[in-house]
């Protein structure tokens, strides 16, 4: 499990990989149970992302095409969302007890469950752009997490997880448009000069865990024959009274529901200026999320 240096890691950085939480056959396991579901079948909130615009001459071409001859891989293989309300596998996953312990270390208190994804990622297919878990969530107070589990070796060329060490210290951002290119989603948040993300490389049965307020996404797979599946379950701090709707019911993990309010539709989001020379997040904006949008 994680050690006080992983601990101190994610109260400095915002995240943590705890490595081979899975084993091997647990992790096979699971690429082929959602393989299995993929195929063929569709399910609640399947989702493949927004139409792919650019620039062909001097017009904007919006479709389903990242070239003329090649159509979007995530057409095959579109996410899977809140799959523990219908599959017990996953629900099962969601508040496993290595999760559970690893969280409940790293939160203080022992959270509560209110989401599970699965991202193919095919060969080929778009990231995220950079964003904020806790943008959607709206966890009132307090913030949330992620356990993001890689179903296969994640490195740069298939797209692995980026992110920003130290901004789960940020407010939240408000959104700028993406490049729909290279997102599925089609908002993005703008760092300073000087912020760059940073790829996290995982082994397949590794956990990735994450503040909330952490900026992060994914570049596209770029190679030609490998997957970037994983698994995620999101959570939120036991302190929190609200979250928003989307994620109601929000479970103990132990399954059992817990009674929480409705966070509102919107809030204040931040965008960056310069205060003698040094760039500062000042709070002007309204944010407004589609709740399910988000790595």
């Amino acid at each position: 499990m994680l050690s006080a240096s992983d601990i101190e890691q994610y109260q400095r950085d915002g995240y943590v990989v705890a490595r081979g939480l899975f084993s091997a056959e647990e992790t096979a396991r699971y690429r082929a149970h959602y393989m299995a579901l993929r195929e063929g079948q569709e399910h609640p909130g399947d989702f493949v992302g927004v139409p792919i615009q650019r620039i062909v001459g001097d017009s904007l071409k919006t479709g389903d095409h990242l070239y003329d001859d090649k159509p979007d891989p995530l057409k095959q293989y579109p996410r899977m969302i809140h799959m523990h309300r219908w599959d017990k596998t996953s629900f099962d996953w969601l508040i496993d007890q290595r999760l559970n312990q690893a969280l409940t270390a790293l939160m203080g208190k022992e959270p509560y469950a209110v989401q599970t994804m699965l991202y193919f990622k095919p060969p080929g297919g778009r990231g995220q752009a950079l964003h904020q878990d806790q943008y959607y969530l709206k966890a009132q107070p307090g913030t949330s997490m992620a356990a993001w589990m890689a179903l296969d070796d994640c490195d740069e060329a298939n797209g692995c997880m980026q992110v920003v060490p130290g901004s789960q210290n940020w407010d939240i951002l408000c959104t700028i448009p993406a490049d729909t290119t290279q997102s599925f989603t089609d908002v993005t948040v703008p760092l300073p000069e000087g912020e760059k993300p940073l790829p996290v490389i995982m082994k397949a049965g590794d956990v990735l865990f994450f503040n909330g307020q952490l900026v992060h996404g994914s570049f596209a797979n770029t190679s030609t024959d490998r997957f970037r599946r994983s698994l995620i379950g999101h959570y939120i701090v036991a302190e929190a009274q609200k979250v928003a709707q989307f994620y109601h019911p929000a479970l103990h993990m132990d399954g059992t529901p817990v009674d929480l309010g409705f966070s509102e539709g919107g809030g204040s989001c931040g965008v960056w200026v310069e205060r003698d020379g040094q760039p500062v997040i000042e709070m002007q904006g309204i944010s407004k999320a589609k709740a399910e949008d988000h790595e």
